[in-house]
């Protein structure tokens, strides 16, 4: 399939705490878009294509008839490409320092340099660096 159009994702996590989920991302250095933020749900922006959007239990319940996952039994691994090995180490050295939880142990492929942390809601996200002269 081909488009030319620019496709933005979304991806929507629940979270336990709203006030306490902005303030830690805010200390990694995410900013939330207000026009999408407000006691029910906070918009994360990750650049102009994606964003995570935080949302309150009840609210997330709200989208779906299933019961929402227990992150600490199930898990969805978020990605996050970085620029370099020191941005890695930087802003997972900053998400341990503000109350995350390791979950790996880091990771260097060569090519590929990794770290991984548990959010204040258990969530499962990756860091990673790839050498741009191996990826065509």
């Amino acid at each position: 399939m081909t488009t030319s159009v620019s496709r933005k994702v979304f991806i929507n996590l629940p979270v336990s705490d709203l006030k306490r989920s902005i303030a830690f991302f805010s200390a990694l250095g995410f900013t939330f878009n207000p026009q999408f933020t407000d006691e029910n749900a906070a918009c994360m922006v990750f650049s102009s294509e994606a964003y995570a959007m935080l949302l309150t239990r009840p609210f997330f319940r709200t989208f779906t008839p299933r019961e929402i996952c227990d992150a600490d039994r199930s898990e969805v691994l978020t990605a996050v490409a970085l620029g370099s090995r020191e941005e890695v180490d930087e802003l997972a050295d900053r998400a341990l320092a503000n109350g995350a939880t390791p979950a790996t142990e880091p990771k260097d492929h060569g090519f590929m340099y990794v770290r991984t942390f548990y959010d204040p809601d258990g969530h499962h996200w990756e860091l990673f660096w790839m050498n741009p002269d191996t990826v065509q």
